[in-house]
């Protein structure tokens, strides 16, 4: 594999949901009452992190109030999502991050609060690609690749890194093309590919780095796993306009991808997306609990989310 490559808000009352920020796609994590546990975890290992927001289900809400229905964190300045909604979906390493150790005290000091109570995939070592490089899943199932190296040469600090198997071996390319060609400032930055001789099929994706929106993600493709992508990752896709929710939404479910409820849907390659706009947090948030009902009974009747619809119910 080489590569080519705020404060703590807690609300005591009303519904509170991910904080809007100029990050367009967002990592959204589904634990299984481990999401607080998780958020502080990770925002202890990496400099630059923090708990942005962080609420616990309301009393008489379908989860235990001790667990989380939204954490908002930051890892080295970059924004994730997590939340506590059962055990429906697991962690599988059809999606990783990618993390950037800019020495080697670093590398192995991540290493080791990651590995702890998890399990090694590849052992942190010298490979072709890296001078020192490790695959593991930590405790809470989540997969993360630890690789000493530059920065630079990724442009930040964690990389979300699909792994296409299974039915979707083969076609990490078209996802790249696809997704590149949906967002602004998106742009191919390099495809490796296997040749022959290799473990795995002549042509077949080995590493591919590319920008959405400025951000950087990573593809590659692999045979003979069981694994494939769930709900359990989803990529958050923050829209500011009807418009703009129309674009994505049909643009992502065409071509055999599925509709799901409250704005969640899969791609054609079983990825999962939420797309959704600022404003239904705001409504969600209004201090009048009998709007923000209405808001949230409105939201739950629905597929694509509908902001004049929402808007509607909260008048």
């Amino acid at each position: 594999m080489e590569t080519v490559l705020e404060t703590k808000n807690k609300t005591e009352n009303g519904q509170s949901w991910p904080s809007v920020t100029k990050q367009k796609i967002t990592p959204f994590l589904w634990f299984d009452g481990k999401a607080e546990e998780a958020a502080n975890f990770y925002t202890s290992l990496f400099k630059n992190s923090k708990i942005v927001n962080l609420k616990h289900w309301a009393e008489g809400s379908p989860f235990p109030k001790e667990q989380i229905m939204n954490a908002t964190f930051e890892l080295d300045g970059q924004q994730f999502y997590a939340f506590d909604a059962g055990p429906m979906f697991k962690f599988n390493p059809s999606i990783s991050f990618f993390a950037v150790c800019e020495t080697e005290e670093e590398t192995d000091t991540v290493w080791q609060k990651l590995v702890e109570g998890g399990s090694v995939m590849m052992p942190l070592d010298k490979y072709d690609w890296s001078e020192k490089y490790g695959w593991l899943q930590d405790r809470f199932g989540i997969s993360w690749q630890i690789s000493y190296g530059k920065l630079s040469d990724v442009g930040q600090k964690i990389t979300l890194s699909f792994l296409f198997t299974k039915v979707q071996h083969g076609k990490a390319e078209e996802a790249v093309n696809l997704y590149t060609s949906l967002f602004d400032n998106s742009s191919v930055e390099g495809i490796l590919k296997y040749t022959a001789g290799e473990d795995q099929a002549e042509g077949t994706v080995k590493h591919a780095q590319f920008k959405l929106n400025g951000q950087v993600f990573m593809a590659m493709e692999s045979s003979g796993h069981s694994f494939e992508f769930n709900e359990a990752i989803s990529l958050f896709v923050s829209c500011e306009t009807q418009e703009e929710i129309d674009f994505f939404w049909n643009k992502l479910t065409a071509d055999g991808g599925q509709e799901s409820q409250c704005g969640w849907l899969k791609d054609k390659f079983g990825v999962s997306w939420q797309i959704v706009p600022p404003v239904l947090m705001q409504l969600l948030e209004d201090k009048d609990k009998a709007k923000a009902g209405r808001v949230m009974q409105a939201m739950m009747k629905m597929k694509k989310l509908d902001i004049q619809t929402l808007k509607q119910a909260a008048e």
